[in-house]
Formats: structure tokens, C-alpha cells, sequence
């Protein structure tokens, strides 16, 4: 039977041993993963890469004039609120 101060040592080897890795084994599996990861989705993409960004590029522009409009009804909803305010405190 091992005496409790023999099973501190041994947690303590274990210990080293699972942080031996330490930053970069991490950072090395993140690389590994995202190089991975990249590269099933080229295997798989059902486009062509030039529609895909045309997609992309074309979603983008639609989602940049619908934030302008959004932007501006905004504004005047704040420019008429402002209004109101300041005439009910004058």
C-alpha cells in the first residue's frame, strides 16, 4: 500500500508531465486544427472560390445599404425625439 506522501510524488509527476506541452503545444494543435479545418472546406465548398466571393462581396453591399437606410431613420427618429424633448422643457 503507498503512503499518502508517495501519492502527492506521484500526482506531482503527473502533473509535469500533462503541462510539459505548455503554450506552444497549444498553439501548435490550434495550427494544426485550422490548417485541417481549412482544408476540408476546400475539399468540400459546393462553389467555385470567384462565386463564393461574388456572394460574399454582393451580401456585403446589401448588408452596408440596409445599415445606411438604418442609419439615417435613426438619426431622424433621434433628431425628432431631441425635438420633443426641447419643447417639453422649455
Amino acid at each position: 500500500m503507498e503512503t499518502e506522501e508517495s501519492l502527492d510524488e506521484s500526482s506531482t509527476e503527473i502533473e509535469a508531465a500533462d503541462s510539459s506541452k505548455g503554450p506552444g503545444g497549444f498553439a501548435a494543435g490550434l495550427l494544426f486544427g485550422v490548417i485541417l479545418g481549412a482544408g476540408f472546406a476546400l475539399l468540400f465548398a459546393p462553389e467555385q472560390g470567384q462565386k463564393t466571393r461574388g456572394r460574399l462581396r454582393s451580401g456585403m453591399r446589401s448588408t452596408q445599404k440596409e445599415l445606411l437606410r438604418q442609419k439615417r431613420r435613426l438619426r431622424a427618429e433621434l433628431e425628432r425625439v431631441r425635438e420633443r424633448a426641447k419643447e417639453a422643457l422649455d
